[in-house]
């Protein structure tokens, strides 16, 4: 099932998507509510009403290797850091270039929200508390990374990551391609597969310390081919079954 977020009469309303139909529900994941509305003109908002967005970095082998952290030993477990919910930019939205940085760049991801309230998950039951997958852009000040003591400005600033366009809910996340395009050009083309802690891995790590709640967003890494963006640039993330997420650089 697709799920998505959309304006509809001045608010927000979640809804299930049949054919060019969305079929409003009660809430994210809830029953319909018998009202429809044409998906071709929604307005479509960010799909999650997160509480956190907890970020996995350095998840992908060749991620590590081109931006030189590679030296030592693999990572042994995942290395986490966290987004606001000030960080999310709806699907098709524009995101002006910062005037603080000199070093803009895209990562496209996998995400995932949370469907229930989740703690200490284990690998029989950890994908049952995912509600659906999305396409996540992880927008990066690169200069400001190297001096930030805990990423704030580098990765938590105000519209730092569009999501969407939709969740899909009956998917399998364990081998999918997730490319990003810059002005029609693939910069990133890579697998879930090659992630070295796998959506399992990441949830059962999280949940050991943290309780994810319903709408919590979880962004998985990103695969080698990162580089900086300009005024102008639009960016696509594709994640295979899911869709794609344009954002626009103002």
């Amino acid at each position: 099932m697709r799920l998505v977020r959309i304006e509809h009469g001045g608010a927000p309303h979640w809804g299930q998507v049949e054919g060019d139909t969305v079929h409003l529900t009660r809430g994210m994941g809830g029953e319909r509510t018998g009202e429809t509305a044409p998906l071709e003109v929604a307005q479509l908002l960010v799909p999650a009403e997160p509480t956190k967005i907890v970020c996995v970095g350095r998840n992908y082998l060749d991620h590590i290797r081109e931006l030189g952290n590679d030296k030592g030993d693999l990572p042994s477990e995942p290395g986490l850091f966290l987004k606001g919910p000030n960080a999310l930019a709806e699907p098709g939205g524009t995101v002006d270039y910062p005037a603080w940085t000199h070093n803009f760049h895209f990562e496209g991801e996998l995400a995932l929200v949370i469907g229930r309230r989740a703690r200490d998950l284990g690998p029989d039951n950890a994908l049952d508390a995912v509600l659906g997958y999305t396409c996540g852009l992880d927008l990066t000040a690169r200069d400001l990374q190297k001096t930030d003591l805990q990423w704030f400005r580098a990765k938590a600033a105000d519209r730092f990551c569009p999501l969407g366009p939709w969740l899909e809910t009956d998917l399998e996340p364990g081998d999918l391609r997730v490319q990003t395009r810059v002005n029609g050009e693939t910069r990133q083309d890579g697998r879930t597969s090659h992630m070295i802690f796998d959506v399992v891995q990441i949830l059962t790590y999280i949940t050991r310390f943290v309780t994810l709640e319903p709408g919590d967003v979880v962004l998985t890494g990103t695969p080698e081919g990162v580089g900086p963006l300009q005024k102008g640039d639009t960016v696509e993330v594709e994640v295979e079954g899911v869709g794609v997420l344009t954002t626009h650089i103002g």
